[in-house]
């Protein structure tokens, strides 16, 4: 079983946590978008609240480990790893609640090309404990708007884990997809699985807009974020999502193997 100071230096040496690749002027960009409620940033999220860059900058130190200096413009971001590992004992520990209930469980990336095999194992691990892996929507199309305009792809599953891929490549069950960070996918997910009469997700599970995209519509959703990703640290704070595990979500996929090891221990679904 690995242990959480095993992990805690994985996540040091492959740049998951500690100086991670993410540079300050991405964060800080992505916070003044955040405090501007710009749609690309907010991805999915409704505020309750006025979060000025400040306030965002200062949940930002407290969830991930950032600077909380505004005057710190330049160089890589840093996550605490305690954090980190304090995220994933929590993600562990609704992981199993799920599975103890025998919930309904989404899991949805707009990482495919990083993520996806975490997310598949969890996937698994859930199905072998009697949830049931939802994958409404299959093949349903989403348009979603980009900075290269209107960009128009297909819903698809890999193992269980929803994606979203361009009209022209073909559902082969690889683990290739599209990068986004948009809402829409989860959306048009739940409500052709409201339409189909059920089940609906008791548990959304994944990143950027699946997770707070379910979140705002009143599902329990937690997940991955970066330091440039504000959106899941504020609905956690308002009460959206459930938990967000701070760490790089671009680093190559063979890395994220010891955390799906590790959650998977601590929710007592290793198999």
């Amino acid at each position: 079983m690995l242990s959480s100071q095993a992990l805690r230096a994985h996540l040091l040496a492959v740049r998951l946590a500690g100086s991670v690749a993410t540079s300050r002027e991405e964060s800080l960009r992505s916070y003044r978008l955040f405090a501007a409620r710009d749609p690309r940033v907010l991805i999915g999220i409704d505020p309750e609240k006025t979060w000025g860059e400040r306030d965002v900058i200062e949940l930002m130190a407290k969830k991930c480990g950032v600077s909380a200096d505004p005057g710190h413009r330049s160089g890589h971001d840093v996550i605490d790893p305690e954090l980190t590992l304090d995220a994933l004992d929590a993600f562990a520990e609704r992981l199993a609640a799920a599975a103890g209930r025998g919930a309904p469980v989404l899991f949805g990336t707009g990482h495919p090309h990083r993520l996806l095999g975490f997310y598949a194992a969890l996937a698994d691990a859930l199905s072998t404990a009697g949830c049931t892996v939802l994958t409404p929507a299959q093949g349903h199309r989403v348009d979603i708007t980009t900075r290269f305009g209107l960009r128009t792809y297909n819903l698809d599953y890999v193992r269980g884990v929803g994606l979203v891929r361009e009209p022209e490549e073909p559902s082969s069950g690889g683990a290739t997809g599209a990068h986004t960070h948009s809402p829409l996918p989860v959306r048009t997910v739940l409500e052709a699985a409201a339409e189909a009469g059920g089940p609906l997700p008791e548990l959304v599970v994944g990143d950027h807009g699946w997770v707070c995209g379910a979140g705002q519509l009143g599902f329990e959703a937690m997940g991955l974020a970066d330091t440039d990703d504000p959106a899941l640290f504020v609905g956690q704070a308002e009460g959206a999502v459930s938990v967000v595990v701070p760490l790089d979500d671009a680093v190559r996929s063979a890395y994220y193997r010891p955390l799906t090891r590790y959650v998977l221990n601590r929710a007592c679904l290793s198999q």
